[in-house]
């Protein structure tokens, strides 16, 4: 790619630069095992080493499928510092999906952890690429492993400078229309987005201890635990695999600052809770990826003492846009302000062509433009085009603004319920149904209807050792909401189906109970 400003930048000077800080501090913690920033820094560069041998150049896509271990950031840093381009894989896809991210990517190569290779390794036969693997405790026939061609390699010196807007990551979005979409994230966008986190966002320092429960391969685990994290040279506790219960031993027992997740994972650690009477010592939560229930953030506060601060943002914008900033009192249900050099408006949904923006107070879809807006989806200008308008990112979901500039989001547009031509959204019916002592969590979705179009209908996931049946649930709600707005069918379910950021995939839902006949009147 020219480059008339010859500027240059790299994702991968976060590794480096802090290694060079602090070369002695932990930067990693899996289990029991430690690694040092300078530790992580020389691992990387022989890994660099061995896949520059193996004919990894500038602009190759690389795709990377490990879990949240020491190797995820050696493997990332280290084709990043090739100037090469990272494609992480979802670690529960199966071999057609990572087929498909393969050959759409345009991947030269897999570098795949042991447990993972038995889909991974039919996904990149089936794409017809090389595979590498990490993590091997014994050779697997016909597959090399990266440990030990590094221990032979030359460590590269140092890494590629690249220019800003080169590609340094395609990330897949979880597809909750069609087919998964790559967005192409810039060295610029991502160390922009590293930088405004620390300067103005967060609070976030040398000291802190980061739990780092978030999958990496996703833009929430990626750019704010790993890249943010390591870019104020503090620690990462890693956990390879998420339950409530070892979490909250790995938040007690590390000594974490800051706990970052999503919706879920705060679910998990308010039950895990109840069965001990140990406390974390947090200082700071932040919760992104979906919509946080009111009642979940009551219940953190008066469990572990501290506020979640509730962000948003998208693969596309990096992935933070807004947030409820460190000095600033953060604003219960609300995802805060943009973060600078971020304009997040509200615009009229309707229009897809151009944008028209609201006034503050009226409800629209969020836009997003800035420094964290994407390249662009991957082999896609329709999509590209469609999605940003007017240098607007269009994000899909609806929302408010007020005078003090909070956002606050109602739902997502293709989840609006329209049922006898009222506007019903399901984060309002969610939010009464999570209130009830025995619900731990609620996904509310519109199924087609004869008469009405849409009925409106809820799945709950009940609290361990909570008992309540469906008739009760759906008369509590009919008691709190408009007539218009109650579920008219409650399924009590053992597990709701989530994405990789923790979103509801409503669609599964819609799905399986499209066209059943038993809803209630």
């Amino acid at each position: 790619m020219s480059n008339p400003s010859n500027a240059t930048i790299s994702v991968a000077a976060i590794l480096s630069e802090s290694a060079e800080r602090t070369p002695d501090k932990v930067a990693i913690v899996v289990g029991g095992a430690e690694t040092t920033y300078a530790e992580l820094w020389e691992q990387t560069r022989r890994y660099a080493g061995a896949l520059a041998g193996l004919g990894v150049s500038p602009g190759d896509p690389v795709a990377v499928l490990i879990p949240n271990v020491a190797d995820f950031p050696r493997v990332y840093y280290a084709v990043l510092s090739l100037g090469a381009i990272v494609v992480p894989i979802h670690a529960l896809l199966k071999s057609d999906e990572i087929e498909y991210v393969l050959r759409d990517s345009g991947a030269t190569l897999l570098v795949c952890a042991a447990p993972l290779l038995p889909e991974g390794a039919k996904g990149a036969a089936k794409a017809g690429i090389p595979v590498l693997s990490v993590l091997a405790p014994e050779p697997v026939d016909g597959i090399l492993q990266l440990e030990k061609l590094a221990a032979d390699a030359s460590p590269i010196r140092t890494y590629r400078p690249m220019d800003p807007f080169d590609t340094a990551t395609i990330l897949y979005t979880s597809g909750t229309t069609g087919k998964p979409k790559g967005a192409m994230g810039s060295h610029f966008s991502l160390v922009e987005q590293t930088n405004t986190l620390l300067l103005t966002t967060f609070e976030m320092v040398s000291e802190d201890v980061i739990f780092g429960g978030l999958p990496l391969f996703h833009t929430f685990g990626q750019t704010v635990a790993l890249n943010t994290g390591l870019r104020a040279t503090a620690r990462i506790v890693l956990l390879p695999k998420f339950d409530g219960a070892t979490a909250l031993r790995a938040l007690i027992d590390s000594e974490c600052t800051i706990m970052m997740g999503v919706p879920t994972m705060y679910i998990a650690l308010l039950e895990a809770a109840k069965a001990t009477d140990e406390r974390p010592k947090l200082k700071y939560a932040i919760s992104g990826g979906a919509s946080l229930p009111l009642a979940v953030i009551e219940r953190f506060r008066e469990v572990f003492g501290v506020v979640i601060y509730e962000g948003y943002g998208l693969t596309e914008t990096s992935p933070v846009a807004s947030f409820n900033h460190i000095g600033r009192e953060p604003r219960v249900g609300s995802i805060g302000q943009p973060i600078w050099g971020v304009d997040v408006e509200v615009a009229r949904s309707d229009a897809d062509d151009h944008i028209e923006l609201l006034p503050h107070g009226e409800l629209g879809e969020i836009v997003v433009r800035g420094h964290n807006i994407m390249k662009g989806y991957l082999n896609q200008p329709g999509e590209t085009a469609k999605a940003i308008v007017d240098g607007w990112f269009r994000t899909g979901d609806l929302g408010t603004k007020d005078d003090d500039g909070y956002l606050w989001i109602v739902d997502r547009k293709k989840d609006m319920i329209l049922r006898n031509g009222y506007n019903v959204y399901p984060r309002e019916v969610e939010e009464v149904l999570i209130a009830h002592p025995a619900v731990s969590s609620a996904a509310v979705f519109g199924v087609a209807h004869e008469t009405h179009g849409q009925e409106i209908m809820a799945c709950v996931v009940l609290a361990p050792d909570a008992a309540a049946d469906a008739a009760e649930l759906a008369a509590y709600a009919r008691e709190k909401l408009a007539a218009y707005k109650y579920p008219r069918r409650v399924e009590v379910v053992e597990i709701l189906p989530l994405g990789p950021s923790g979103k509801v995939l409503k669609r599964e839902l819609v799905k399986q109970y499209e066209g059943e006949a038993s809803l209630v009147e």
